[in-house]
């Protein structure tokens, strides 16, 4: 676990710059909420308003991120106020907070803006909860959400905007459908019923913090899309929190709320959110148990038995997640797991004609976009197999499947991002042979998906024999991918009783 962090590839420090901007952002925040006058609450909801509005906000433009960010108070203040108001109306509030829920992930249907306005109004009628805020206090809150999020937007498009000085990463849309056939409308609907089982039964466990339960649920929700990706989650998630309480009575308990060394603690671990975020979700919920714990130290309440009952919380959350993806409008992996590979390997067509159109002398073709497109499907593909290749996972026939599918699709996106440069040398040039093996490639990727992956298709397809490539790069490049595809037709030929990924 140690090496995926610390190892694994950061191109162009993006993670680092990325880590380091947030804790620029929201220490500024908390700083410039505390130089208002506002009190130890409204600084810790400035900070966490700072926060997720440089974390959640994914747009693949920098204009389209300015607006996104913009949107966030809007959203966030009446949600912020409902909960306040409902302060002393525990049913009329738990409905509302389910409400929240359901309407937070079902966003998610228009991409990353409406997963960033969900997250938002869920995390701020969560930290109504954390700080048990009441009107008297909106005020105060509202300002302080307001200031926070100006100071995150300032320094993420004044300040350190390294984003106008990179490529827009695409952002992959979820699966679509209609009706209970989409995605995101099935997820609402679990995780509004797993939320209501955290709910229930975190506040039979504990009437003071039943929503670490609920808040459990939703953040296994977040970012996955099928049954076995929220399990996976689930069972990382507790294994984050069960390392970062370790960590928490070794580091936070001791502190007994010490300002200097908790400011310290707290912008490690800000820094480690946003580093480990995209090649850990367990180190990354690690960082976000201390974080919780040193900021229950700051308000004086943090002891030994709360942080075992942040455990028995995060346990009943994670279990209303599970029984809700079980039970309630399940999507099978390996459904979800079939659309990825789909649109991978159709963007890898899409590469490949690129990048022969720039070898033929287009100066509009733009295969270093499609490039960076793939590589973001191939994420999500990772992701949705993740179940597969899970330790634990006791079917070792479709592991090696999966495993086999994976190494294959890297061969190719290797092969794609060599054929890539190739193009970009202008003294490369076009011939037939360019042309035929184009054709090759858009005839293999046909025949594993236009036929929706059947394995009558798949049977026309042969590996090609192996070719000197010494004195023509771009044909060997092509010449490999060719190779990839075909090799591909052996691991997703599979009975329908024997699907790839669990059904």
């Amino acid at each position: 676990m140690l090496k995926r962090v610390f190892v694994a590839p950061d191109p162009g420090r993006t993670r680092l710059r990325f880590a380091t901007r947030a804790v620029l952002g929201i220490g500024l925040a908390v700083v410039l909420c505390g130089l208002a006058g506002h009190s130890l609450a409204g600084a810790v909801t400035g900070g966490l308003a700072a926060l997720l509005a440089l974390f959640t906000v994914t747009d693949a433009t920098v204009r389209g991120q300015a607006v996104t960010t913009a949107l966030l108070p809007a959203v966030g203040l009446p949600v912020l106020a409902a909960a306040a108001g409902l302060h002393d109306q525990p049913v009329a509030r738990d409905l509302t907070f389910l409400a929240v829920v359901g309407a937070g992930v079902y966003a998610r249907r228009w991409g990353p803006r409406g997963h960033s306005l969900g997250v938002f109004a869920f995390m701020t009628f969560f930290v109504a909860q954390f700080l048990h805020a009441t009107p008297d206090r909106l005020p105060e809150l509202w300002a302080a959400v307001v200031l926070s999020v100006l100071t995150a937007a300032a320094v993420r498009f004044g300040l350190w905007c390294y984003e106008r000085r990179l490529p827009p990463p695409p952002v992959p849309a979820p699966p679509g459908g209609t009706g209970l056939a989409r995605v995101t409308t099935r997820q609402a609907v679990q995780a509004t019923a797993g939320a209501g089982f955290a709910l229930v039964v975190g506040q039979l466990v504990s009437g003071q913090r039943w929503y670490w339960a609920v808040g459990a649920t939703w953040w296994i929700f977040v970012n996955t899309t099928s049954r076995g990706e929220t399990l996976v989650r689930g069972f990382r998630r507790i294994l984050g929190t069960v390392i970062g309480i370790g960590l928490g009575l070794l580091l936070a308990v001791p502190l007994h709320g010490a300002a200097l060394p908790s400011a310290v603690l707290l912008a490690a671990c800000v820094f480690g959110i946003f580093y480990t975020a995209a090649v850990s979700y367990t180190w990354m919920m690690l960082c976000v148990t201390l974080l919780a714990e040193l900021l229950y130290g700051l308000l004086g309440v943090l002891e030994p038995s709360l942080l075992a009952l942040r455990l028995a919380e995060t346990g009943i959350g994670a279990l209303g997640a599970v029984l809700a993806v079980l039970f309630v409008l399940p999507v099978t992996t390996h459904a979800v797991t079939d659309a990825w590979i789909h649109r991978a390997l159709r963007c890898v067509h899409a590469c490949t004609a690129e990048a022969a159109a720039r070898l033929a002398g287009s100066a509009t073709a733009d295969p270093a976009s499609r490039v960076a497109e793939l590589e973001q499907l191939l994420g999500r593909v990772r992701l949705s197999v993740a179940p597969l290749v899970h330790p634990l996972n006791p079917m070792l026939g479709r592991k090696r499947r999966a495993r086999r599918v994976l190494a294959l699709l890297d061969d190719g996106a290797r092969e794609i991002r060599g054929l890539v440069a190739v193009a970009a040398d202008p003294e490369a040039s076009h011939d037939a042979r360019l042309a035929a093996a184009c054709w090759r490639v858009e005839a293999a990727v046909e025949a594993l998906v236009g036929d929706g992956l059947s394995a009558a298709g798949r049977e026309h397809i042969t590996v090609p024999a192996p070719r000197p490539a010494a004195a023509e790069p771009a044909l060997a490049h092509l010449h490999g991918l060719e190779r990839a595809l075909a090799e591909l037709a052996t691991p997703l030929r599979a009975p329908s009783r024997s699907p790839l990924v669990g059904a």
